[in-house]
């Protein structure tokens, strides 16, 4: 046999009576919505509290980056000018000899 279709109904049919009640705040829903309210509003400070110590941790690292870019790029700029400099050394004459030759050269043995 064949069932028929007209008579299966489902969660669409089902009739319900919250539509019926009358929406006046009775005291217990108004103590409960209130405890519901001041349970979201902690989560929510502590989630704000929360996001504002990464905040913090982020920032605190961005400085530290900043810190460390500019060591590096004062160093470079150190090196820069110290490979700019003519190196004396090599045109010094040599001690004890009175005279203004250049440094003797050196030699490379084999």
């Amino acid at each position: 046999m064949a069932v028929s279709r007209k008579n299966i109904k489902g969660v669409a049919n089902i009739r319900t009576h919250s539509g019926s009640v009358d929406r006046t705040l009775k005291p217990h829903e108004a103590h409960m919505r209130l405890c519901v309210l001041e349970m979201e509003k902690a989560r929510r400070t502590q989630e704000r509290e929360s996001a504002l110590r990464r905040v913090r941790t982020i920032d605190e690292r961005h400085k530290e980056i900043e810190e460390e870019k500019q060591n590096i790029l004062r160093s470079l700029e150190l090196n820069a000018k110290e490979s700019l400099k003519p190196d004396r050394k090599n045109h010094l004459p040599e001690k004890g000899t009175g005279t203004n030759e250049a440094v003797k050269s050196f030699t490379l043995k084999y």
